[in-house]
């Protein structure tokens, strides 16, 4: 096959791929009876077109950018870690348990603490599949699948029996103290104006107390966390010893342990960095928004980064731009179901097109594209 440019591998054929998807999206709802244009209006008006909008589509992106550089790092150890869920899961205890034992003072100094409670019970529930990959020869997709399981039961006896305050019947833990509630960004100033509401007149409401009202949105400061762990991640694969060690592990087990690469220290290292990347999410979800522990706090997040970094070509840079994406079709499908007929399972079936064109078919798409390049090359 020919190799292509790789202007073309990295833009052209997710390029091309997307386009594919949206066609055979289009064709479904043709066959449902409905209107592919009405449907794409909704979804880009309900994840873009308003600050309130684009204020979710970029709360799911900040989830999904986490969970998709956990599967990256693992991949690039030829690890393929499908235990996002539950290691998302745990990030979200670690951060409960963080955030309700103190009265934290200020957010930031709650933050600090949650993110390492997170990453920490992350990591720590990456560590046994790892160490059974590592030392017994049991594979890490089987045992993070298990664990996923593991970790949603004893979740819900946690929440059940543990976190549940006296006399609550909601199975989840008790309101995080004020000083652990995280800036959204309709309270960061420099991002205000872009919340603020307005009447029909045009002037800014403005409640009882005379102060100006604002959108509620529950993107929040970790967005800007999600963004530096992109950076940190490529920094850490592409310019360090560690990342170096990481990637010629997963490109040849042979030739590494033949340059003296330990695979026990690479597979430990890789899954605890990924673990504690997926409970990192939790700061998200768990202490941004729900501002407590809930049942499934993960929400699927864990599953959708495996597309994220499928989708992302496992780079950070591609990883933030695919979740930007999956963020789009997550609000925009719940757009979908609250304003048109159109089910809101499409967003379900539209993400499933995107995984089968941009992972499953991405062959096809490069064999396609590298005859178009010989020929013209030919030419």
């Amino acid at each position: 096959m020919t190799k292509l440019p790789t202007w073309a591998d990295v833009g052209l054929v997710p390029l091309i791929s997307l386009t594919l998807a949206a066609l055979v999206s289009a064709g479904v709802l043709l066959a449902i009876g409905q209107s592919p244009m009405q449907a794409l209006t909704v979804m880009v008006n309900g994840a873009l077109g308003s600050s309130y909008a684009w204020g979710y589509t970029l709360y799911y992106a900040t989830s999904f950018i986490f969970t998709g550089l956990a599967v990256t790092v693992a991949f690039h150890a030829g690890l393929f870690n499908i235990g996002g869920e539950g290691q998302a899961q745990l990030g979200g205890l670690g951060v409960a348990l963080v955030c309700l034992a103190l009265p934290w003072p200020h957010w930031s100094i709650a933050l600090v603490a949650a993110m390492f409670g997170a990453a920490l019970f992350g990591a720590a529930w990456a560590a046994i599949p790892a160490y059974l990959q590592a030392k017994r020869g049991s594979h890490i997709v089987i045992t993070t699948i298990m664990f996923n399981y593991i970790a949603a039961a004893l979740m819900i006896y946690l929440l059940v029996n543990v976190l549940r305050p006296d006399g609550q019947m909601d199975p989840a833990s008790a309101n995080f103290p004020s000083g652990a509630h995280l800036p959204q960004f309709q309270e960061i100033p420099i991002l205000q104006g872009l919340f603020q509401r307005f009447g029909a007149d045009g002037q800014p409401r403005l409640n009882a107390e005379g102060l100006p009202l604002y959108q509620q949105v529950p993107a929040n400061v970790t967005f800007f966390i999600a963004i530096l762990a992109c950076v940190l991640v490529w920094v850490m694969l592409w310019h360090t010893r560690l990342g170096y060690a990481i990637r010629a592990f997963g490109k040849s087990e042979k030739a590494a342990v033949y340059a003296g690469i330990s695979p026990l220290r690479i597979i430990m290292i890789a899954m605890l960095i990924s673990g504690a990347l997926a409970g990192l999410m939790a700061i998200n979800n768990v202490m941004g928004q729900a501002e407590r522990l809930v049942q499934n706090s993960a929400s699927g997040a864990g599953f959708i980064g495996i597309a994220v970094a499928l989708m992302g070509r496992n780079h950070p840079l591609g990883i933030f731009l695919a979740a930007v994406l999956f963020g789009f079709l997550f609000q925009g499908g719940a757009a979908l179901g609250l304003e048109t007929d159109i089910p809101i399972e499409l967003r379900t079936v539209v993400q499933g097109l995107v995984i089968l064109f941009t992972g499953a078919l991405d062959q096809m798409v490069r064999m396609l594209m590298g005859m178009f390049f010989a020929k013209k090359g030919a030419t």
